[in-house]
């Protein structure tokens, strides 16, 4: 290993400002805030202007939804919101279970014209070094460069700013143990109106989203089991869901760049339409509720497994690849940018600590060289 090595450890503390130091020859680290000093202000556009600025509130209301949209009325905006908000609390209630120790913080906003949020974050428990388990409900209207990265179809592109509902539901979860891994989850759905100047158009909607391991270190056991909740989830509604979203994840989830995959993949998929309504509802419900079953079993086993610092060091290395794959390629981080979204919650997956060293390259045949090898040769768990 190059005795010349730069580390950047990212960290999120309360009322401290940003910090950045630098030594040529030794160590690169840097400490990201809660940003709790009045926010940056930048330059926009008009047309970049899609979300009303938010206002936290003490209390979370009944409802984010506009009161045009019905709170009862059964519709998929009502129905979807319900969903979230029951999924919110029943994965928080495991994950602060399973921890002893942390509790989760809870920030609740709204906007003027309506929609609004829950942040939810534990941080430095017993268990989790950082989860973070958000829901939004937002309205708004989107430059075309925010549509495109919301959607990724090049053939439906719209001229000029988008009207659009957007619900859902974030997940990123980061253990302290290095042995247990990563999970991230994201269930959403969106509708767009008509553009001002193309009046009359067709509304659009879509239902995205999937479940995903990132692991240190490979417990083959332990893949097979969330891949195989994973394929049951999928198997109640299409047997072609399974393999087709599973290399839709193994496919996305790749950072080109190092010409790997961020992790052992899971389930992914997006501008979903081309099947009933009601059907795809119930489907991202029975995703979003294997969660728990396919997550916490693993956490359990390995939460308390032994660990040198050697093996911690690769944890924070491969939670770097992990930074650069959400700062670089993720649509939904993309998305929320784009359109002002509110930065906390957007920038609640990065872990609390992780690190780059320089030209780092495991030794073959290694557990750490036996990952990177799945990582870039994606393989059928189950």
């Amino acid at each position: 290993m190059p005795t010349a090595t730069a580390t950047l450890s990212v960290s999120f503390a309360p009322s401290k400002k940003p910090h950045l130091s630098f030594c040529p020859f030794g160590a690169t680290s840097i400490t990201l805030t809660n940003f709790t000093s009045p926010p940056i202000r930048r330059p926009m556009t008009t047309s970049a202007v899609s979300i009303e600025k938010e206002t936290v509130i003490s209390e979370r209301p009944h409802t984010f939804l506009r009161q045009t949209d019905g709170e009862d009325n059964g519709s998929i905006r009502s129905r979807f919101q319900s969903m979230i908000l029951e999924m919110q609390e029943s994965v928080c209630g495991a994950l602060e279970a399973l921890d002893g120790a942390g509790k989760f913080k809870e920030d609740a906003w709204t906007t003027p014209g309506g929609g609004g949020g829950i942040s939810r974050v534990l941080q430095d428990g017993a268990v989790f070094e950082k989860a973070g388990v958000n829901i939004s409900v937002v309205y708004g209207v989107m430059p075309p460069e925010a549509y495109r990265a919301a959607k990724a179809s090049a053939a439906d592109q719209k001229p000029g700013p988008v009207p659009f509902f957007a619900a859902g539901i974030g997940s990123v979860l980061h253990p302290k143990n290095p042995f247990a891994p990563t999970l991230h989850f994201n269930y959403r759905y969106f509708e767009t109106d008509a553009p001002k100047d193309t009046p009359g158009a067709p509304r659009q909607w879509w239902f995205g989203g999937g479940t995903d391991l990132t692991p240190a270190y490979i417990f083959e056991e332990d893949v097979k089991h969330f891949h195989s909740v994973q394929k049951r989830a999928c198997d109640k509604f299409d047997p072609s869901f399974y393999p087709r979203f599973k290399k839709w994840c193994d496919d996305y989830f790749f950072i080109k760049h190092r010409g790997k995959r961020r992790g052992l993949g899971g389930i992914f998929f997006d501008d979903l339409n081309d099947y009933d309504q009601e059907m795809l509802l119930s489907f991202a419900t029975e995703c979003a509720d294997s969660v728990v079953p396919a997550y916490i079993p693993i956490l359990e086993k390995r939460k308390d497994t032994p660990f040198n610092e050697s093996q911690k060091a690769w944890q924070q290395l491969r939670s770097g690849r992990y930074v650069e794959f959400n700062l670089v390629y993720d649509r939904g981080t993309t998305f929320g940018l784009k359109t002002g979204g509110r930065i906390e919650s957007i920038l609640v997956s990065l872990p609390l600590t992780a690190r780059w060293e320089y030209d780092h390259k495991p030794e073959e045949g290694s557990e750490e060289w036996k990952l990177l090898d799945a990582c870039m040769n994606p393989k059928d768990w189950i």
